[in-house]
């Protein structure tokens, strides 16, 4: 007997030549990514005229992807874009590589590390809150991506990079990380081209590395151990010569650091405080459980496990407004995924946001409600399907650090003001190379309560 050879994978409407699926990607990219789900479990798309991209619907599938084959397959080309900032980083390296700069960097998210970071963070959220005044109007995602690069500054610069250069520095990543959007979308002939959007790109990133390289050299001149993640890269070995990181390197994990700690968690930090406002149920269940278990201390590190409604509440986000909207792998050889042999050289890729609003895997999928990760909440998930700091060898390495993270300035920004939607905006997800609220006006309002805690600063 002959096995059936399975269906050919179908290529998606609207590919253009020279452009490939470009345009309706510019237009949209999270609405036509969505849309490739009706396609079946793998559809192909062009991000390059001539090199199809299959993205993989199936959770199981998605799961082959990042586990089972993964020695077979290289990064890709998000990572590739994204090389054009961070470098030769942990993120976008691949192989024996990959393990050898993940173990470097293991050290900064050891459990007795991140237990001294919750302090370092939950200051810096009260230092923001203090310049709070009642009825203010916050740009959100601004104010929580300066209040990520304050907690990046506490727990990996120490004080090594000054205010101003910290203001320039965000500018620099914002031009970055909209430029590494578009690239993915764009054929790689756009970025050759003599446009200002390219003039202004290699600029802001050579800035960005010029502004980390002069922290890494002003520190390794100095000679003193500030005790930060900075420094513990200037101990650090590579594993294959025995001799120190050389500068280069060093910028390059601090860039990814950077870049993870705070387009993505201000991203995150945003909706959370979007969705507490739009429900006061939840958020009133929310200041309960903290009333219960903090009183009037503030939140410290063994606190962090006993919130579990919090805690539901920042993986329903992680769900609902995922910040990953297209994760890349190439072949390296010929790979089976399910019944398909996919040739070498092909681009694989999935899509986490639309991932987590399928509503074959999630029942009412563009609700926000806590008590779906409950035991009985949801039935029982496939593997694949739920994928908030991906899988396999490639699984986020701060993962613990960005729940922390986050778990610590919801619980200590909430206690003390709660924040109200400015009427007449249309908050809407945007993906660059993240996903983020397009805008979010809120109005600072301080929280009544029945007793006062005691001071976080």
């Amino acid at each position: 007997m002959t096995t059936a050879a399975p269906p050919p994978i179908p290529r998606a409407a609207g590919s253009l030549p020279l452009l490939g699926h470009a345009i309706p990607l510019m237009r949209d990219n999270l609405a036509f990514i969505a849309s490739l789900r009706d396609y079946g479990p793998l559809v192909e798309i062009r991000l390059q005229p001539q090199q199809p991209t299959i993205i993989i619907n199936d959770p199981a599938l998605i799961r082959t992807m990042l586990i089972d084959v993964a020695p077979t397959l290289d990064k890709g080309r998000f990572f590739e874009k994204m090389g054009q900032l961070l470098g030769d980083s942990v993120v976008t390296a691949a192989g024996s590589d990959h393990v050898r700069k993940r173990r470097q960097l293991q050290p900064a998210f050891r459990h007795t590390e991140i237990t001294r970071y919750v302090d370092l963070m939950r200051d810096q959220v009260t230092t923001t809150m203090s310049h709070w005044a009642p009825g203010q109007v916050l740009d959100v995602r601004e104010v929580m991506v300066k209040l990520s690069l304050d907690m990046l500054a506490a727990t990996v610069f120490s004080g090594s990079i000054d205010e101003q250069a910290f203001h320039q520095l965000r500018r620099d990543l914002s031009v970055v990380m909209n430029g590494v959007g578009t690239r993915i979308m764009l054929p790689d002939w756009a970025e050759r081209l003599p446009l200002p959007a390219n003039r202004r790109f290699n600029a802001a990133r050579d800035a960005v590395r010029a502004t980390i390289g002069h922290a890494v050299d002003e520190l390794r001149d100095s000679g003193r151990d500030t005790g930060d993640m900075l420094s513990m890269l200037l101990r650090a070995q590579d594993e294959e010569s025995g001799r120190p990181l050389t500068p280069h390197q060093i910028c390059s994990e601090v860039l990814t650091l950077a870049v993870a700690g705070t387009e993505t968690t201000a991203s995150v930090l945003s909706w959370v405080l979007y969705e507490l406002a739009r429900n006061r149920e939840i958020d009133e269940r929310v200041q309960a459980e903290l009333e219960d278990v903090l009183g009037e201390r503030p939140v410290a590190f063994d606190d962090l496990t006993r919130l579990p409604y919090l805690g539901r509440v920042i993986t329903e986000a992680l769900r609902l407004h995922h910040t990953g909207w297209l994760v890349t792998r190439r072949t390296l050889q010929p790979t089976r995924i399910g019944e398909w042999e996919i040739p070498a050289g092909t681009e694989l890729a999935y899509c986490q946001h639309a991932l987590h609003r399928d509503p074959e895997l999630f029942p009412d999928p563009l609700v926000f409600d806590p008590d779906r990760w409950l035991d009985d909440g949801l039935p029982p998930l496939s593997n694949g399907a739920f994928l908030p700091f991906g899988a396999g060898k490639h699984k986020c390495i701060g993962d613990r650090f960005a729940q922390a993270e986050l778990t610590t300035a919801i619980a200590t920004l909430t206690r003390s003001w709660r924040l109200e939607l400015v009427p007449g905006q249309t908050v809407r997800p945007v993906a660059r190379a993240t996903v983020r609220p397009s805008t979010l006006k809120m109005a600072a309002r301080p929280r009544e309560r029945t007793r006062q805690p005691v001071s976080e600063a």
